[in-house]
């Protein structure tokens, strides 16, 4: 099985599930739970999960926190390359998730905006291997040289390489072509339908899709309730499967880094496109019916695929 390598963000996520709707200038009565997060890191542990041989690069803060997400990787058995940063905290994410399931987030990014190309163990980066990128690693500009760094490091190796889109707000407020630019090279990109607009301006995933194989290979879209999309040049449509049922939704957070490992694993195994759309779409599912972004102790035993 190809090896993976993600390079990208650690955080602490702070989720507080309210139990009814916001009251706006009072107080909401809410469940609040710590957890393991960060977009990179957790892919990584859906995809450890999933028995791929996975390492994790980021870095932490030398706090409580930064050894318990540290140890927490491990234990799913992800090969967690982080270096510890003296000065800056781990990463912090406050996760405000509505008595409906939606969810706001208010990010500090702590060590992740430090990572530097040094601190890239080139030992990774080998023919036959794939390289996932968290597209937090470029949106945020202390972390942008080392998120260039690693791709680099892939194209010279060889390797596949996919990207994310990390965040439609930031990716906005950097702007579209340089992401674009940035990320050349990658076989595949994964983005969810805001982003898709951000970077092409169509409204329409399908359309969206076309106008990204521009530039990569191959182009996943994730459409929430409405399921994904895979596309490449020379199909005359895009291949669409339906989202995964489900009775609640309990927390959406982390559900599209689940996505991603769902659809990378047989992906990278040959499968075909709409067997690895439905992979990642019932593994978002899994992620969305618990609170936390990352695999609880339970799926970790009983594994859903």
């Amino acid at each position: 099985m190809t090896r993976v390598v993600v390079v990208g963000d650690l955080m602490t996520d702070a989720v507080a599930r309210a139990a009814f709707p916001l009251a706006k200038g009072s107080d909401t009565p809410a469940a609040v739970t710590m957890h393991g997060g960060g977009s990179g890191a957790n892919v990584a542990a859906w995809l450890a999960i999933d028995g791929v041989d996975v390492a994790f690069v980021g870095r932490r803060g030398s706090d409580i926190a930064g050894r318990n997400r540290d140890m927490e990787l491990m234990g799913y058995g992800v090969d967690a390359r982080l270096v510890m940063d003296a000065e800056r905290p781990t990463g912090t994410c406050v996760v405000l998730v509505t008595h409906k399931g939606d969810r706001t987030m208010l990010s500090d990014p702590g060590a992740n905006a430090a990572l530097l190309p040094e601190d890239i163990p080139q030992d990774l980066f080998s023919q036959g291997s794939h390289l996932h990128l968290s597209g937090y690693a470029l949106l945020n500009e202390g972390s942008r040289q080392a998120a260039k760094h690693a791709l680099n490091l892939g194209r010279k190796a060889q390797m596949s390489i996919s990207v994310d889109g990390g965040s439609s707000s930031p990716l906005k407020r950097m702007g579209a072509e340089p992401f674009l630019e940035w990320t050349q090279g990658a076989r595949l990109l994964v983005v969810n339908t805001d982003e898709a607009e951000v970077l092409t301006g169509r409204e329409q995933p399908d359309q969206a899709a076309k106008v990204l194989t521009a530039w990569y290979p191959q182009v996943v879209i994730k459409m929430g309730a409405d399921g994904a999309l895979w596309y490449t040049n020379g199909r005359p449509e895009p291949i669409v499967v339906e989202a995964a049922p489900i009775d609640k939704i309990i927390d959406g957070t982390g559900a599209g880094d689940a996505f991603v490992a769902g659809f990378l694993a047989p992906w990278l195994d040959g499968k075909p496109p709409a067997e690895a759309l439905s992979a990642g779409c019932r593994l978002a599912a899994t992620a969305m019916a618990h609170i936390g972004a990352r695999p609880t102790l339970d799926i970790q035993d009983n594994p859903i695929r």
